[in-house]
């Protein structure tokens, strides 16, 4: 028998060796859907040339609104081996990419290590950026310490009703608690290229908040939870992005775009709770357009 996988808080156990798969949906071997550079993330992240994202197939928590359900709930992807990464790596790098930017990459922490460590004796020299859902188990993300520098986790909600209605998971709240603050342990500080928020993140911790339609004061909560426990240790992330993709049929409360309105109190909130180092968006960020092909390109 292979290793019984517990990376994830499914804890699920599955042999992902011999199979069958567990929660995510991956055998052992490393499963990537696009690699190309990146313009829609914060600012300090995509800078000018762009993000060097590496979209990891594969998800072990199915949100009923994922925008990346085509990777995260499907098959789609192309396995590669750990050589072959480290080398899409550095082709991002030689392209221009700011940061390499590991999309969801959580179910494969242990094949990851030894491939930015390599990568990194080969001249990988911009940051690792790790793009997660915030439904970490900490002894996972303890294994990337000293190997990834900017964390980019989402905190969705602190409810556990919210939590196990939209990603089956009741404990997302009390699991990203933890996790966001594994990652902080391990950032430190912002820090940016230039010293000023104008240059370009090489450390820190960036904690989106992804507004849903109608749960204004879930969003509050999740705000203020993290502004009164990190104050401006952290960047806080306010995302009015949510597209209403097709599934969302049994779940008519949240199968319209955020109002600008809701936004906006969303927003004024923050601000006068004392949020300064932070992020909100403009403009019709809605939109299916945004949402990557995950093609196979770069892989």
């Amino acid at each position: 028998m292979g290793k019984l996988c517990t990376l994830c808080p499914r804890n699920c156990a599955a042999d992902r060796a011999r199979g069958p798969v567990g929660v995510c949906g991956q055998t052992e071997e490393i499963k990537i859907a696009r690699a190309a550079l990146h313009a829609w993330e914060e600012p300090c992240i995509s800078g000018t040339k762009g993000s060097g994202a590496v979209f990891f197939s594969g998800c072990a928590l199915h949100c009923v609104f994922c925008q990346n359900r085509k990777i995260a709930h499907g098959n789609a992807g192309r396995t590669v081996s750990g050589e072959r990464l480290a080398r899409i790596f550095l082709e991002l790098q030689e392209q221009g990419a700011h940061n390499i930017n590991l999309v969801t990459a959580g179910h494969f922490i242990p094949q990851l290590v030894p491939v930015i460590e390599e990568a990194k004796r080969q001249g990988l020299f911009i940051p690792i950026v790790y793009n997660s859902s915030g439904y970490e188990r900490v002894e996972a993300l303890r294994m990337l310490a000293g190997l990834v520098d900017i964390y980019l986790p989402d905190f969705k909600y602190r409810s556990p009703q919210l939590g196990g209605r939209y990603s089956h998971a009741p404990d997302y709240g009390a699991v990203a608690e933890a996790a966001v603050a594994e990652m902080v342990r391990q950032s430190g500080p912002a820090v940016f290229a230039d010293g000023n928020e104008d240059g370009l993140l090489l450390r820190g911790t960036i904690v989106r908040h992804l507004v849903l339609p109608g749960c204004i004061r879930e969003a509050k909560a999740v705000i203020r939870y993290l502004y009164e426990t990190y104050g401006d240790t952290i960047y806080i992330s306010i995302l009015n992005q949510f597209t209403p993709l097709a599934g969302l049929s049994d779940y008519p409360e949240i199968n319209r775009r955020v109002t600008q309105e809701e936004y906006d109190e969303v927003v004024d909130y923050a601000v006068a709770l004392g949020v300064e180092c932070g992020f909100i968006q403009e403009g019709e960020t809605a939109e299916e357009s945004f949402i990557p092909e995950f093609d196979g390109a770069g892989v």
